[in-house]
C-alpha cells in the first residue's frame, strides 16, 4: 500500500462541543472538540486539531505532545508551580507525566501530534 501526505485542511471548521468533565474543570465551563488527521493506534502516535472554549481544567499527560496554537491564548500551570503561556504563534511540547492545569483565556485552536 502506497503512503501519501496528507493535509491538516486548517480552514476546517471544529465545534467545541464536547463538555470537560465536570470533576476535572477548575473555572467556567469550557467545551473542546478535535478533527483527527492521523489515528495510528499501533504506534500511539495521533496527528490532528483541537479547540477549546474558555475555562480551566486539570490535565494528566500520558503522552508526550507537540502542540503548535494557530488561534488563541492560555497557559499550562504545573503542580510544581510553573507556568507556560502560549498565544497565537506559540509552539511548545508538553512531557509525558505533566500534571497540571490548561487554561484557555480566548478561544484555543491547536495543531497536535502526540505519541503514547
Amino acid at each position: 500500500m502506497t503512503k501519501v501526505p496528507f493535509n491538516l485542511l486548517l480552514d476546517t471548521p471544529i465545534e467545541a462541543s464536547e463538555p470537560i468533565a465536570s470533576e476535572r474543570v477548575v473555572k467556567g465551563l469550557p467545551k473542546a472538540g478535535s478533527l483527527a488527521a492521523l489515528t495510528n493506534d499501533e504506534q500511539g502516535f495521533h496527528v490532528g486539531q483541537w479547540v477549546s472554549d474558555v475555562g480551566a481544567w486539570r490535565v494528566d499527560y500520558s503522552e508526550d505532545e507537540l502542540c503548535v496554537i494557530l488561534a488563541g491564548s492560555g497557559r499550562l500551570i504545573g503542580d510544581d508551580g510553573s507556568e507556560l503561556p502560549f498565544k497565537t504563534g506559540s509552539a511548545f511540547v508538553i512531557p509525558r507525566g505533566f500534571q497540571g492545569i490548561w487554561e484557555t483565556f480566548e478561544r484555543v485552536r491547536k495543531i497536535y501530534a502526540s505519541a503514547e
